[in-house]
């Protein structure tokens, strides 16, 4: 038996078949320093997260709990540096490679190795936009065309900041690499923009943004090469004092429904924007991943890693 935290807020009668009313939220592994970017693997039947200060991602399984998978997971250079240099989001491409948003080597970037058989050596699938460098890509996702969407904010450079002096691009993008490697900026107007995740059909997506004057999730159409009619989805402004936390990494299911850390915890929505639930718990909140089936969500909460089963 897992220790359990939190509570499950029920807003909309809708959110009973999406969560069973007896859910509980579980602590299924902790002692983290802030883990981040979770992707349930089912082949393995184990879900892989990132301990971004620490450089490394753990595995976590229900025969084993918590185990170290891969480290160094986000920086290989051999300049000492500081700040949050270790992988943040990790996702699955088409052929089952992983892949990782390295904030310490500023690239998305591909293992070059088996899942059950993990080292570190990398091949870079983007590093640059216009001959300039990423700062740290934070969250990415793929479309069914094998297309990869990412994010990338100041947040792993060693002054988490604008003014950063190795920051190169004047702006905090949102990039599209195409299958020819072309890689395709896609939003500059997003302040600190985050978790990122398509709406089923993939012609819309939602772009978080963790901007505290911003405290926003947005949504775009997607149109080719472009993102276009940029507007909000859900703002937590009014809704936020007092709470841990800023809209970051989110998941979308198949059915449309839009799992999003924020502050307080995770925001449940419809693909409409109607707030169904929340589950909330006292730390920060970063980012969620969803079986296979659906019916179970990991969530990374700072220093630990949840788990609630949603549906039988």
């Amino acid at each position: 038996m897992y220790k359990t935290t939190g509570t499950i807020e029920r807003i909309d009668p809708a959110l009973d078949a999406i969560i069973k009313k007896e859910a509980v939220i579980e602590i299924i592994a902790e002692g983290f320093e802030w883990c981040e970017g979770p992707v349930w693997v089912e082949k393995h039947k184990m879900l892989l997260f990132s301990d971004v200060p620490r450089d490394t991602i753990f595995k976590w399984t229900e025969a084993k709990g918590k185990e170290v998978y891969l480290t160094p997971s986000g920086y290989t250079g051999t300049e000492t540096r500081g700040g949050e240099k270790g992988s943040n989001g990790l996702l699955l491409d088409k052929n089952g490679n992983l892949v990782l948003c390295q904030c310490g080597n500023r690239q998305m970037a591909r293992m070059n190795a088996p899942l059950d058989k993990p080292m570190p050596n990398y091949s870079s699938i983007a590093g640059k936009y216009n001959s300039k460098r990423f700062s740290s890509p934070n969250d990415a996702a793929y479309n069914s065309a094998g297309e990869l969407f990412f994010t990338d904010p100041p947040y792993g450079l060693e002054t988490q900041s604008d003014r950063d002096p190795k920051k190169e691009t004047a702006f905090n993008g949102v990039y599209k690499v195409k299958t020819n490697g072309e890689v395709v900026l896609l939003v500059d107007s997003i302040p600190r923009p985050n978790g990122i995740a398509f709406l089923p059909g993939e012609k819309q997506v939602i772009i978080a943004c963790s901007d505290p004057r911003k405290p926003n999730w947005y949504i775009y159409d997607v149109n080719g090469d472009a993102l276009t009619n940029g507007r909000i989805f859900y703002s937590t402004a009014n809704e936020r004092k007092g709470l841990k936390g800023l809209p970051d990494g989110l998941k979308i299911s198949s059915k449309g429904i839009v799992f999003a850390s924020g502050p307080g915890g995770i925001w449940i929505f419809n693909s409409e924007a109607k707030l169904l639930g929340k589950i909330r718990v006292d730390e920060h909140t970063s980012n969620v991943a969803l079986s296979a089936d659906e019916k179970t969500m990991y969530i990374t909460n700072d220093m630990q890693v949840l788990r609630v089963k949603l549906r039988d």
